[in-house]
């Protein structure tokens, strides 16, 4: 490096400037023949004269995004489905073939109301890692997909656990069984 200390540029902090031709010698890369000399720049159009890039979403992007949106629909349409089936579980033990008379109804239908909440909960709770994962440009489709199966699960053990607790259901079951494996 040289010297200088008559340019026009100040001095920096931790060390002098390179000019382009010691930096070529530091990098080991010879000089250039056919170098033409550095142009001008020209006067920039106004804004009037440009028109701005927009760049829209790439077409997987967009198709991540439908997919997203459609999966969280689905899932809301599931959700409000689902709502009078955990509500009343002897229709929902009618839909499994199981016709047992449950020995407590009240309980079974706060069991409801908890799976109900549950599912309403975990469908916000997706919807809104959804949106904040498609705001930040990320791959989506995913987070409903992993949010349905994950409360869905928690909803089906909150209503079949205390189900099987009632002996009723378990013999209905256990006679349902024997009635298909025959």
């Amino acid at each position: 490096m040289s010297d200088r200390t008559d340019d026009a540029r100040p001095l920096p902090r931790y060390g002098q400037y390179a000019s382009p031709e010691e930096q070529r010698e530091r990098m080991g890369v010879p000089e250039r023949q056919d170098a033409q000399p550095p142009v001008a720049p020209t006067a920039s159009p106004g804004p009037a004269e440009t028109a701005p890039l927009v760049a829209g979403p790439s077409r997987g992007r967009l198709f991540d995004r439908a997919a997203t949106v459609a999966l969280l629909v689905y899932g809301l349409f599931n959700v409000v489905q689902s709502i009078p089936i955990l509500l009343d579980a002897t229709r929902m033990l009618q839909l499994m073939g199981v016709d047992v008379e449950l020995s407590d109804p009240a309980a079974s239908r706060a069991w409801g109301v908890a799976a109900v909440v549950l599912l309403a909960l975990g469908w916000v709770a997706t919807a809104l890692l959804a949106w904040r994962s498609l705001r930040r440009g990320r791959l989506s489709f995913w987070v409903p997909v992993v949010g349905g199966i994950v409360f869905n699960l928690l909803a089906s053990v909150v209503v079949v656990i205390p189900l099987l607790g009632d002996p009723a259901v378990v013999e209905g079951i256990l006679q349902l069984q024997d009635s298909l494996g025959s």
